[in-house]
């Protein structure tokens, strides 16, 4: 038996309908049970990496240039099927709807044993062992359409894990978890890896996994391998604003840099007299009649608010924004947005006033580019051509992606449909901007380049749901924490990102860069992004 998982020499592929190689010239082997953390940005080849070694590149993308050598634990895979690949490799996908197959929990988890034929006892002791390792074990006969985004991400990494092959490739598997939810999925990526399994995590929270002490790192950059090997070494080759490092590691090496880009300042809050934009007032809601989300919430949106709300897995966040755009409407009490109460206007004509990104891109995007995407929006609501047009160019160059304004946003990798269902909203020029996790699976540099223009931008008020509380700290003036249906509390942050036991009630973890920032606030009066940490004076972190 080869000790070696993974042999990879001078690996590359050219998609058919590219003209450039999404991966070019990658080589590295990796030993059985070692963890792989695959860093990069976002088209940097991490994706087309996971196709070829699991076989959908060549048995499900045809057409592409494919050469290098593959051998797969000391196989090679050249004409073994797809069927027999996934015994070797199993795979969880960036995005868990396009896994999750079965209507309740327990079937779709089951799906890849059935088809196995393993006997119904073992089969349920397997479903039900990794129910319970993931904490989810209450969702088991929960119907899987009724899921929360990160309860979906959990039951899409049941469903490969239960098959218990031999190396797994884990494609962002974090993006929609809450910050326990992501120490509980990597505490069982370690007892995996300790047990054997070779782990392959592509993933862009690298702050995260370095806590799991991957063996190696593997970082792309624009198709090629940049790097391969310690965690040390990758560290130091890893520019802090590209990639997400440990904030002391990150403001180290910028102070050492000589950072000159200064960040977007904090938006001021509206004054104590100021009219209200959106108000809730006792609003109670729930999606069957025996089953509350939402609990007499009471809250209001002011001018020059940026509200970041927090909040584990199954809080009712979406669900709360939901009645923002009138896509869900109060059972008990009423929401008002400008003044009109949401139950008396249509969801097109609140569309002016209030603009939402889904969590998923892809129930967002349907037109055949992405300037007829961004363009959709403001005709639909009477701008001018010239405004149109305008507004386009604007956006495209917001989120990067003006270079493909004549693709489909269906042929974007999963992170630049993120952020062309951001753009697509940017267009319409709303006097709100709701967002839904704008940054999971998106690369760091992205995610800052388009939170600093948003927040530049005359948005009346921006509202934002994330599990990430460093984007809290870096541009929220104000948190909702939301806790099983109920509002817990809404404040600044450097006081209700202060209050631990709070935190840790709504399964949020303090990161490095709000721990920093903790212990500074006495010198500096108010949360602050790396950038502006690494120009205090170096006593300050003595």
């Amino acid at each position: 038996m080869s000790e070696l998982a993974l042999e990879v020499h001078d690996l590359s592929y050219r998609y058919r309908s590219r003209s450039e190689p999404a991966l070019q010239g990658v080589s590295f082997r990796v030993r059985r049970g070692e963890l792989v953390l695959v860093a990069g940005a976002s088209g940097s080849g991490k994706t087309t990496l996971m196709r070829i070694l699991n076989g959908l590149i060549p048995h499900s993308y045809r057409g592409g240039d494919l050469q290098g050598t593959l051998r797969i634990l000391g196989h090679d895979p050249t004409g073994v099927s797809l069927a027999q690949r996934s015994l070797w490799v199993g795979t969880v996908l960036q995005d868990p709807e396009r896994q999750i197959i079965g209507a309740y929990v327990f079937n779709d988890v089951a799906f890849g044993l059935e088809n196995l034929a393993v006997p119904r006892p073992e089969m349920v002791r397997r479903v039900d062992g990794v129910l319970q390792a993931l904490e989810i074990g209450h969702l088991r006969e929960r119907e899987t359409y009724a899921l929360s985004g990160g309860e979906k991400q959990k039951v899409a990494v049941a469903g490969t894990l239960v098959m218990e092959p031999d190396v797994l490739l884990l494609d962002e598997p974090l993006a929609n978890l809450d910050p326990a939810g992501v120490d509980e999925a990597l505490a069982l990526i370690r007892r995996l890896v300790d047990a054997g399994k070779t782990v392959l995590l592509i993933e862009h929270r690298v702050e995260d996994v370095l806590r799991i002490r991957p063996d190696r790192v593997l970082f792309l950059e624009a198709g090629r391998q940049r790097y391969f090997g310690p965690v040390e070494g990758f560290l130091q080759v890893a520019h802090p604003q590209e990639v997400k490092l440990p904030a002391e590691v990150a403001v180290q090496r910028l102070r050492a840099q000589g950072v000159t880009v200064e960040p977007p300042p904090r938006r001021p809050r509206a004054a104590d007299d100021a009219e209200p934009l959106i108000v809730l007032e006792g609003v109670t809601f729930g999606y069957t009649d025996d089953r509350a989300v939402l609990h007499d919430l009471h809250a209001a949106v002011y001018p020059g608010d940026v509200i970041a709300l927090l909040g584990p897995n199954g809080a009712g966040k979406t669900t709360l924004v939901r009645h923002l755009i009138g896509l869900a409407r109060p059972r008990q009490g009423r929401v008002r947005v400008q003044g009109r109460d949401t139950r008396a206007v249509s969801v097109a004509q609140l569309a002016r006033s209030v603009g939402f990104v889904f969590q998923n891109p892809r129930h967002m995007l349907f037109a055949p580019t992405v300037w007829e995407e961004f363009a959709f929006g403001p005709r639909n609501l009477g701008f001018p051509e010239e405004r149109v047009q305008a507004n386009v160019r604007r956006s495209l160059d917001i989120v990067d992606l003006a270079d493909y304004a004549t693709v489909s946003p269906l042929a974007l990798s999963f992170g630049q449909q993120r952020r062309a269902a951001i753009g697509a909203v940017l267009s319409m020029d709303p006097a709100v901007l709701v967002l839904d996790e704008p940054t999971a699976g998106q690369d760091y540099r992205h995610y800052i380049a388009f939170m600093d223009a948003i927040v530049r931008m005359p948005f009346a008020a921006i509202v934002f749901i994330t599990h990430d509380l460093d984007l809290a700290v870096r541009y929220a003036n104000r948190v909702w924490l939301m806790h099983a249906g109920r509002l817990v509390a809404d404040g600044p942050p450097e006081e209700v990102l202060a209050q631990d036991d709070l935190l840790q009630q709504c399964r949020l973890r303090p990161t490095s860069l709000l721990r920093l920032n903790r212990s500074l606030l006495p010198h500096t009066g108010r949360f602050l992004p790396l950038e502006s940490l690494a120009r205090l004076d170096a006593s300050l972190f003595a």
